[in-house]
């Protein structure tokens, strides 16, 4: 069975952010692919404008982001980076534990809005790490 695959960006057993996939089956419904359903907790409308830059940081809860207007592109600490635009998506769930204090030179992923768009998109929480 096919399944759709969604990038994801996550943290190796040492914390360090990293990306990879995910996969979601399918399931064949009155003629439409469909994955069984995947819960969330909410969600929220994003904007930002062109040229807009983050410091490095983690995502905490896991989110779905659709982007619908613009390009991101995510940068991790390696230098690896991926970009982003209308009708990708990808799910942010790199962390840290409690117990590790967050460094800016070690953890995270940054993300900035390239080219002349401003960035528009989605984002869904899938989870709270604190429940």
């Amino acid at each position: 069975m096919a399944s759709f695959e969604i990038t994801t960006i996550e943290v190796d057993d040492q914390f360090i952010s990293t990306f990879s996939t995910e996969q979601f089956d399918k399931n064949t419904m009155g003629g439409m692919m469909l994955t069984d359903r995947i819960n969330a907790l909410n969600f929220r409308l994003r904007e930002s404008e062109a040229g807009y830059k983050t410091d490095f940081h983690v995502a905490g809860d896991p989110t779905l982001i659709i982007v619908q207007q613009g390009i991101i592109r995510l940068t991790l600490q390696n230098g690896n980076a991926r970009d982003f635009s209308a009708g990708d998506m990808f799910i942010a769930k790199d962390y840290l534990p409690s117990h590790i204090a967050f460094n800016a030179s070690v953890h995270g992923h940054r993300a900035e809005v390239i080219g002349e768009q401003p960035l528009r998109a989605v984002h869904i929480k899938l989870s709270s790490l604190n429940d």
